[in-house]
């Protein structure tokens, strides 16, 4: 049956894997680096097929009962005035903090976990996968699974180095704490200081806690992405100077933040997301970058369809992850094509700064969004059984 499964990363992909996985009796068990759930992050949105998952599980009261409360967008200027206004709310959506979502789904998950660990190397055999880890001794297991994010080990040690399959997308993001004062309640409140970048704070209806935001337009650069003092420093040397709104005190609130995060704004493009006995899931098989809006919705799907075709197959990998990689692959190509969102936070010259503002007024903006929750369809997901 296959039914040792090591899972590399206890994030939104790797716990609703575990939690499925255990549903249809297999043996999941969950490695993480960090020593606990990481209980950081942004708003991330649970929408689409991914309220199905939500729903079977169990847990949509729950989602709903931490739901973030926020209205929308309102792009603002050096004087705090509000440009525009955008709503982004959708009944058919729930916008929900990633640590409040992970806390919820390690709740409602039967696994072993290994924190504070890594895997070190990986060898695959006709029978299973030899692990060894930077600290507990080594162990075989029947199939592993990278969860791991975009900077994925399980990938660079079955697949390859990074940079085949990691694409810049022109620009950087960071975010941290930020004090809640600087921030209207309830609204994601953003600033372009310049044209390329963006400077904003996110206030949640349902939580204290404001988060800072920055975002700005680079070539790629060269940095250890688990550093985070080098990460401060490359978002300072960014903003240095900028002290238009809020700017520098989101800044200096930000790098006084311990868990302050900084990427790429980098998606991740793979033809293949197995190799033999190791396949990949949520941002290590298909990130679609955080100005997509749909990496919460991928990793609660993806998994669910995972653990899905695994059991549908009794196990067997050699048909379970070719059948995943196919019914989940169209929707990651979808929410790949990220359209303007990013044009639209961080305008690349004044004249389309101007033009976003002009648009942002308008009622058609609302009203498009009104129209595309109406027309479209969200196929309902496939039942699995466990096939024996």
């Amino acid at each position: 049956m296959n039914e040792r499964i090591l899972i590399s990363g206890a994030s939104i992909a790797g716990l609703t894997l575990a939690h499925w996985l255990a549903r249809y009796g297999f043996r999941p068990t969950v490695i993480e680096r960090a020593p606990g759930l990481r209980a950081g992050g942004n708003g991330v949105d649970v929408r689409g097929q991914a309220v199905d998952v939500v729903e079977r599980m169990g847990l949509m009261p729950d989602v709903r009962a931490a739901a973030a409360d926020v209205h929308g967008m309102k792009f603002v200027d050096a004087d705090d005035r509000a440009i525009a206004r955008i709503d982004t709310r959708d009944a058919d959506a729930i916008e929900i903090m990633r640590g409040d979502l992970v806390a919820l789904l390690h709740e409602k998950t039967d696994a072993e976990y290994l924190y504070g660990d890594s895997i070190r190397h990986l060898e695959q055999d006709d029978d299973g996968v030899t692990v060894a880890f930077d600290h507990a001794d080594t162990r075989r297991f029947d199939l592993v699974i990278g969860a791991d994010g975009m900077h994925s080990t399980v990938r660079r040690l079955a697949f390859g180095p990074e940079e085949r399959f990691v694409r810049h997308r022109d620009h950087y993001f960071a975010f941290a704490n930020a004090d809640a004062s600087l921030g209207e309640n309830r609204w994601v409140t953003l600033h372009n200081p310049v044209p390329g970048k963006m400077t904003g704070v996110y206030r949640s209806g349902n939580h204290a806690q404001a988060k800072a935001y920055f975002i700005f337009r680079s070539e790629p650069l060269a940095y250890d992405h688990r550093d985070i003092e080098q990460h401060k420093r490359l978002v300072g040397e960014a903003f240095a100077g900028e002290s238009s709104w809020r700017t520098e005190e989101l800044l200096a609130s930000a790098l006084a933040d311990p868990e302050f995060y900084f990427d790429a704004l980098s998606q991740v493009r793979m033809d293949s997301w197995s190799a033999g006995r190791v396949a990949l899931v949520g941002d290590a098989a298909w990130c679609a970058s955080p100005a997509s809006g749909a990496g919460a919705e991928l990793a609660l799907v993806g998994a669910y369809r995972l653990a899905g075709e695994l059991a549908a197959a009794g196990g067997d990998h050699l048909i379970a992850f070719p059948r995943y990689d196919d019914a989940h692959r169209p929707l990651v190509d979808k929410k790949q094509q990220i359209g303007p969102n990013v044009r639209l936070m961080v305008p690349k010259t004044a004249g389309g700064q101007c033009l976003r503002d002009t648009v942002a007024r308008l009622p058609l903006t609302r009203l498009l969004g009104a129209v595309e929750r109406l027309t479209k369809s969200t196929p309902a997901l496939p039942e699995y059984t466990l096939a024996h």
